[in-house]
């Protein structure tokens, strides 16, 4: 007896149009407005979505390369569908870390600390296991005794003690940090390695983002003013 490879209906899906808008060819395709993106990327989020159609949504965005519009509607949909911080808790500067180090130590940990001793509240998010032979910031903090919450509540008493805390993904939006996790499958990394450095979970009103491929800093710029986040450092 053959077992099928996956389960076909008679009836469209409901994230069908969406794949259909990304991949309809040279002249029928095109990409997602700012709503688009969030509506399709929340019902990724909320597990409405077969796992083929994340794979084909993800690489027809690789392979198109994502838009400023695009990637503000992802961070759209994650700040909705994320574990909501206590209320009335901030952050000075939002501090993306999701690469690892290959060849180098972490030195940027001096940086988070001098900012935090000069009084500045330092919230850093970040993911670890991704891609073999890094080394995360969530080790490297865990390694040299600074803090690293699992919730928000922690974040909330290290911020006020410490003036620095490191949150993964993982504790406030758990299928992002999926999503993140898929690149030894696909091979190439996603749209998802580019919005995590713009999520801004706390609303801080400056954030620091590290990128690889210089040719991505304007995309962030663009994605960062349509998010209403002008304060942000983009660097290689």
């Amino acid at each position: 007896m053959t077992v099928p490879l996956f389960e076909i209906r008679p009836e469209e899906h409901p994230f069908a149009p969406y794949i259909r808008i990304l991949g309809k060819g040279k002249s029928g395709s095109r990409s997602l407005d700012r709503m688009e993106a969030a509506t399709a990327f929340g019902m990724i989020l909320r597990g409405e979505v077969q796992p083929m159609q994340i794979g084909a949504f993800l690489m027809l965005l690789r392979v198109k390369e994502e838009t400023g519009d695009e990637l503000a509607g992802f961070v759209d949909a994650c700040r909705s569908n994320m574990e909501q911080p206590p209320e009335g808790l901030a952050a000075d500067l939002d501090w993306s870390s999701y690469a690892g180090k290959k060849h180098q130590h972490p030195w940027y940990l001096l940086s988070m600390r001098l900012l935090a001793d000069a009084g500045y509240r330092i919230f850093v998010h970040g993911c670890d296991g991704h891609t073999a032979g890094r080394l995360y910031t969530e080790q490297a903090m865990s390694a040299l005794g600074l803090p690293v919450a699992q919730n928000w509540q922690q974040v909330e008493r290290q911020l006020q003690v410490d003036k620095l805390s490191y949150l993964p993904v993982r504790a406030f939006c758990a299928p992002l940090h999926q999503l993140i996790q898929l690149r030894p499958l696909l091979g190439l990394r996603s749209p998802v390695n580019t919005l995590t450095r713009m999520l801004n979970p706390l609303g801080a009103p400056a954030s620091l983002q590290s990128i690889f491929h210089p040719a991505y800093g304007a995309l962030h710029q663009q994605a960062d003013l349509l998010l209403s986040q002008p304060r942000s450092m983009v660097f290689k």
